[in-house]
């Protein structure tokens, strides 16, 4: 049964043709980006928790987790048009906000060159501003190009990365996760391939893994859970501990799959240098 906001949200609000709204809401950290990026902020009026960068969005309306929305919330701002990144949820609340009576746009996601110029062309399709989505979308593309040329250049380090530290166990990134494509692209190899999506780390394999370099998201707290990764007795028999080689970065810069991701390969890549030598 819809309740009462969402039911009064849905009758009063009329459909409108996606090129015109002027109400959007914005949930995913690299959506926001692109819808920023394409110059069209100004009509925005709300966002999600990850939705960071640029600082400015950061004072709309914060409409909770992309993973962990509530159709009220999202439909108290009275947007005109949602746009979405893939994997936004609960299910239920999603099913709810795509039958509320406005457009409703599921941008795909993907961890490589393709993936980043097919968000961009998808929220300008959205936004009613293809134009502009081709020109950025071939900024965009040339510059992830040059970046992952310029990475390959280097030494392929070895890089585990580490997502977070669950009863002195690491849950890893392993294929097909972001972790993994934006190794890949700044030239590293991923020192653990035996899984897809991110999942503990037994001590054997972590041994086994040998990574050059590991890698984390910074956060509070960031240089106290590096020192915990690296004093564990199994990561301690790797590579990356006997040089204290652990890189951290913003977790939206590196895994987010935007328009900045070609400056944060190049970032990568040059941490991973430094650190691996």
């Amino acid at each position: 049964m819809i309740r009462p906001l969402v039911a009064l949200t849905v009758a009063v609000l009329a459909a409108l043709p996606a090129g015109a709204a002027e109400r959007v809401v914005s949930l995913g950290g690299a959506v926001t980006e692109i819808v920023a990026a394409l110059g069209e902020a100004d009509r925005l009026v709300g966002r999600d928790t990850t939705s960071s960068w640029p600082e400015a969005v950061t004072a709309l309306p914060d409409l909770g987790y992309v993973r962990g929305l509530s159709a009220e919330g999202v439909l108290s701002v009275a947007p005109d048009l949602i746009l979405a990144e893939e994997g936004a949820g609960p299910p239920e609340a999603v099913d709810l906000l795509k039958s509320a009576a406005l457009p409703f746009v599921e941008v795909p996601d993907g961890y490589d060159r393709e993936a980043v110029v097919a968000k961009i062309e998808t929220v300008a399709d959205a936004l009613g501003v293809p134009e502009k989505g081709a020109l950025l979308a071939a900024d965009v593309g040339r510059a992830l190009d040059a970046a992952v040329a310029q990475a390959a250049e280097g030494p392929a380090r070895r890089v585990l990365f580490v997502l977070s530290v669950q009863g002195g166990r690491l849950l890893a990134g392993g294929r097909d996760t972001a972790a993994d494509g934006i190794i890949r692209l700044a030239g590293g190899v991923n020192a653990v391939t035996g899984f897809e999506g991110y999942k503990p780390l037994t001590d054997e394999a972590v041994t086994r893994a040998a990574p050059d370099v590991i890698l984390m998201m910074s956060r509070a707290g960031a240089e106290d859970l590096a020192a915990e990764v690296l004093a564990l007795p199994a990561v301690r028999t790797t590579p990356a501990a006997a040089r204290g080689a652990l890189v951290s970065m913003d977790g939206l810069y590196l895994l987010g799959f935007g328009p900045r991701t070609a400056q944060a390969v190049r970032d990568l890549a040059a941490a991973l240098d430094r650190a691996g030598s």
